[in-house]
């Protein structure tokens, strides 16, 4: 597979909405399409916003539902149909379509993969790979972000971001950048992720979805 380059920005609410949306300004400029991570207490103003940014071509991942304890990690089947039952009813009443799923936490179980199987769900997308849901295919590819990182590690982190988004992208792999709203308050990790998203293009990963991507390996296998 040819470099491709997926973007995500979790942490969309009402009172991160003005961050956000300079991002995707930013990454409009860019010609890079953006993953919105969707979760039923995103609130109204949110909701509204990012169905006007698929409109324009940007895509949603499902992100789990309002318990921030839930490990999808550990659940099992039944378990997980009945929290994604919630979280696909929230997605319903925002009048959303979701690309995929993304666990709130590292990784997704068997369990969870299967209940998406039956939701109709294509792919998820967890912190260490993309799952093709329908073939099985799995691509291995972790997401690049900032994390918990404190202050002090800061420089680099955000050094460290830009350069590995380079490395994958010149060994032609899936470079993955994420970053939470809350990051944009910080000027640093702001333009530091922007950087990222540059010196992956300019290294020839292709701007993607993760529609686009479960596709791609749905051919190959």
């Amino acid at each position: 597979m040819d470099a491709r380059l997926l973007v995500s920005l979790s942490g969309i609410t009402p009172r991160t909405l003005h961050r956000c949306a300079e991002l995707a300004a930013e990454l409009d400029r860019r010609h890079v399409p953006m993953t919105m991570l969707f979760t039923p207490r995103s609130g109204d103003a949110a909701t509204a916003w990012m169905s006007g940014r698929v409109r324009q071509g940007d895509a949603i991942l499902l992100r789990g539902n309002h318990s921030r304890g839930v490990d999808f990690a550990s659940l099992p089947a039944h378990e997980a149909r009945l929290r994604l039952i919630a979280a696909v009813a929230g997605l319903d009443r925002a009048g959303l379509r979701a690309e995929g799923f993304a666990p709130p936490g590292r990784f997704a179980s068997r369990g969870t993969l299967e209940a998406l199987r039956e939701h109709g769900f294509g792919v998820c997308a967890d912190l260490a790979a993309v799952h093709d849901l329908r073939s099985g295919a799995v691509l291995r590819s972790r997401v690049q972000g900032f994390g918990s990182q404190r202050q002090r590690t800061e420089t680099l982190r955000c050094f460290a971001l830009v350069l590995t988004a380079a490395r994958a992208a010149r060994r032609s792999g899936l470079v993955r950048l994420g970053v939470d709203a809350d990051d944009l308050l910080r000027p640093g990790r702001r333009q530091a992720f922007l950087d990222a998203v540059d010196v992956a293009r300019e290294n020839g990963a292709v701007p993607s979805t993760y529609s686009a991507i479960r596709k791609r390996l749905a051919v190959a296998s």
